[in-house]
């Protein structure tokens, strides 16, 4: 079955892939370093950190198997069998969280992979279609995003709006860290 796309989510996808690219430009020329540890989730279908993060060590994870990514797992899952706590000084999550069967589960996985004072940067739509990979779940607003990364102290939350649609974003992104172990 074929299903044709808007020219609405076409200008919004290119708005995204934008956004995200200049996320992860900004965060790297802000937090790149050869001391740091990087996982950056699920990257195999665009750029990835690596392509900006040129000091710190940068590691892949996703739940697909064929993606050849360092860590194969499901983030909604504890993955303590494959990856220490604390390993991490930064998480990428960039359009992942809207497939994830329970966000507060991978939430909370990646802040027990984060260090202390670890930074999780965190991307994902919300004016846009239902996408792949398969399952598409989720949409959350700014209020969403608060309750989700209540463990979190939130540093930066920014919006990107849709043209004449107040209060109908088409994307966030999120810089959260980690104040504690809990």
């Amino acid at each position: 079955m074929s299903v044709e796309v808007a020219e609405t989510d076409k200008r919004h996808l290119v708005v995204i892939r934008q956004s995200v690219e200049r996320f992860v430009d900004e965060m790297a020329r802000q937090f790149d370093r050869a001391d740091a540890v990087l996982l950056d989730v699920a990257p195999q279908i665009y750029r990835g950190a690596k392509a900006f993060f040129s000091k710190a060590a940068v590691r892949t994870l996703d739940i697909d198997p064929e993606s050849k990514a360092d860590y194969i797992a499901d983030l909604c899952k504890d993955n303590s069998s494959l990856i220490r706590r604390s390993s991490f000084d930064f998480v990428f999550c960039t359009e992942v969280l809207e497939h994830s069967v329970n966000p507060f589960a991978a939430v909370n996985e990646i802040h027990r992979i984060l260090k202390v004072d670890g930074l999780l940067f965190l991307t994902t739509p919300f004016n846009f279609r239902i996408h792949g990979p398969l399952p598409d779940c989720w949409r959350f607003t700014e209020h969403g995003l608060r309750a989700l990364l209540a463990r979190y102290e939130i540093r930066a939350l920014h919006e990107v709006p849709t043209p004449d649609r107040p209060l109908m974003p088409i994307h966030y992104r999120v810089v959260a860290r980690k104040a504690n172990e809990e």
